[in-house]
């Protein structure tokens, strides 16, 4: 069977030519600013609402900034309260309908800890991470979840929260916290949601993109 029998009906490319356009890797980075916000912080991160505040404060300031859609993310160890990644939605400038905040923080803590899973087996309870997000996760960002290894979940803003504005959260489970605790995920919502839905508000008045779904605007 030829290419065009398998692919539809296609163009002509020679190989070399068709060679060329096929990309090996991709590179999705956090802009620039963040390593400045990150320098020397020394908030203390002992109570949920701290490490909420950090996502929040990251999805604003990546608004301001203009460098990505109003979301913010962090992974934390949940014991020592040591925060090991961020993330923040960069979607538009990588041209990555993957890169949401959750992806680019779990991503970003995996490679800090040469690890493909943050999942820890007992009797090494020591080191359990968590994800703390500024909006709940999209459908896609849920699938990841489990996946990833976290044993914890803290969100913000709510999922109606970031509809509101437009945007499209795919097709979630309907009671989503329920199925990730059934998997031994502790999930916590609408930690400091009225700070978090702020950044929604602002990102909609400033006449952000809103993409997902079948469209990009």
């Amino acid at each position: 069977m030829g290419p065009s029998a398998r692919f539809g009906t296609l163009a002509p490319v020679g190989f070399e030519e068709n060679r060329a356009l096929l990309n090996t890797c991709f590179r999705a980075c956090l802009p620039a600013w963040t390593s400045d916000f990150l320098q020397d912080r020394q908030e203390d991160f002992s109570c949920d609402e701290a490490k909420m505040a950090l996502a929040v404060e990251l999805s604003r300031r990546n608004v301001l900034e203009g460098t990505g859609g109003p979301f913010g993310a962090a992974i934390f160890e949940s014991h020592s309260r040591r925060l090991i990644s961020v993330g923040v939605n960069v979607v538009v400038p990588t041209r990555l309908s993957i890169a949401h905040a959750e992806i680019m923080a779990l991503s970003l803590a995996q490679t800090a800890l040469d690890t493909h899973t943050l999942h820890v087996s007992a009797p090494d309870v020591s080191k359990v991470y968590e994800l703390v997000t500024s909006c709940e996760p999209c459908a896609m960002c849920f699938g990841a979840i489990p996946w990833s290894g976290v044993s914890r979940v803290l969100c913000g803003a709510t999922s109606e929260d970031a509809t509101a504005i437009g945007f499209d959260e795919g097709p979630k489970v309907e009671d989503w916290p329920s199925a990730l605790r059934a998997r031994g995920i502790e999930v916590t919502q609408e930690i400091l949601r009225a700070e978090a839905r702020s950044v929604l508000d602002t990102y909609r008045e400033r006449g952000g993109p809103i993409y997902g779904g079948q469209l990009l605007e």
